[in-house]
């Protein structure tokens, strides 16, 4: 897609003036300095660690499987002539695959089947680990030993954060049998990866996104005014209610909690003391009392802090912030912007949980929609919010036509 973009901007001088590629908005460009700016800040962390050139050469590359990504997939959105009614047919179609082999993976723990079934030899061409190239049925979670579900994910986090961006792709899809299908297998992997941040994602995102649907009306903030009122009488009570929440949340999963929190605090310690503005320049293994996970991992900002430092943190940031602000500005105007604000928000949420860019290449569909949605409001193309129901069946959401 990278390379068909540079064909359409090569092909512009060419073509009618209507169908010319659009000028890229400033978020676009802010990934694209962002994530070039990685690459920059990567090669002056092993130039300040004297990491030699192939570490450099193997850093890069994965540079190029990772952050690259999330400033390329945006962009192709923005400039090819990509259909969100497309996306969302193929994700429904992933989800009917999904539905028939869901009884293959429930029945694999009972009938004590292998949990790894194979690792594919493509992970000759590099990685973080065999996970990304490893066929799962289940895992067994360590002390409890209960089984727990990553299906086509490197781990089962990654596939709750996976779930949510499908159930709101799914959304777009005109056809109810095929709305539903995504409905369903997604909200199913949802459980069963037991992923505590993707139930949060799905209870925080969308009345979000109903909210900001209706934000233009004067019925919204009417309704707010007795609810903040209250909001303030209890505001004790609220405290103490979330701080319990918050350690029940924690608890859940307490010696995942712990190895996080161990994770960030030496990930901190060490960006801190030794390598402040353009960090360690790669990832290294952690001690015993992680469980020899890598420093910075499962927090997209620690693992920043620690490889690439406050720059790299700050080459992120600026475009997740710039989407942001820009995303609630088309979600005021389009459902494909409520979407594209969601996809944003399922981003921030999960840059505090799991590493974003190790997961890009699951996670592009996300990335696609915001392109897209940017390129509808600049076209001037977009469906108003209040011409569509969530979940109704009518035109799908077609940009660039």
């Amino acid at each position: 897609m990278g390379l068909l973009v540079a064909r359409a901007w090569y092909l512009a001088p060419a073509l009618p003036e209507g169908e010319r590629p659009l000028p890229l908005p400033g978020a676009i460009w802010a990934w694209l300095l962002g994530m070039g700016a990685m690459l920059a800040i990567l090669f002056i962390g092993h130039a300040n660690f004297s990491l030699g050139t192939g570490q450099t050469i193997k850093s890069a590359v994965g540079w190029a499987k990772g952050w690259a990504l999330l400033a390329l997939f945006p962009l192709a959105g923005f400039v090819l002539p990509i259909r969100t009614d497309v996306l969302s047919r193929a994700i429904c179609r992933l989800s009917r695959q999904t539905l028939f082999l869901l009884p293959i993976f429930l029945l694999a723990p009972l009938l004590q089947l292998p949990q790894t079934l194979w690792v594919s030899p493509l992970k000759v061409l590099g990685g973080s680990g065999d996970e990304y190239f490893a066929a799962v049925l289940y895992t067994l979670e360590p002390g409890s030993g209960t089984p727990r579900w990553q299906f086509f994910a490197p781990w089962s986090p990654a596939i709750g954060m996976v779930a949510v961006i499908h159930l709101l792709l799914a959304r777009l899809e005109p056809d109810r049998r095929w709305r539903w299908t995504g409905y369903v297998a997604s909200i199913l992997l949802v459980l069963l990866s037991q992923s505590r941040l993707a139930l949060v994602a799905l209870a925080l995102i969308l009345p979000a996104m109903l909210v900001v649907r209706r934000i233009r009306m004067a019925s919204t903030w009417f309704p707010l005014i007795p609810v903040s009122l209250v909001a303030a009488w209890l505001m004790p009570q609220l405290a103490a209610f979330a701080e319990q929440a918050q350690s029940e949340f924690a608890g859940a999963r307490a010696e995942s909690s712990r190895v996080r929190e161990a994770l960030g605090r030496i990930a901190v310690d060490r960006w801190q003391n030794e390598a402040f503005w353009f960090g360690h320049g790669v990832v290294e293994k952690g001690p015993h009392l992680v469980e020899y996970m890598p420093i910075g991992s499962h927090h997209s900002w620690y693992g920043l802090l620690f490889v690439k430092g406050l720059a790299g943190a700050i080459a992120l940031a600026v475009p997740m912030f710039w989407t942001l602000a820009g995303c609630i500005v088309l979600a005021t105007r389009s459902r494909l912007g409520q979407t594209a604000l969601a996809m944003i928000l399922v981003y921030w949420l999960y840059s505090f949980g799991e590493n974003l860019e190790v997961l890009t290449y699951l996670t592009w569909p996300a990335l696609l929609v915001i392109g897209i949605a940017f390129r509808q409001e600049r076209s001037g193309s977009g469906e108003k919010p209040d011409s569509a129901t969530d979940g109704a069946a009518g035109s799908p959401t077609v940009a660039g036509e």
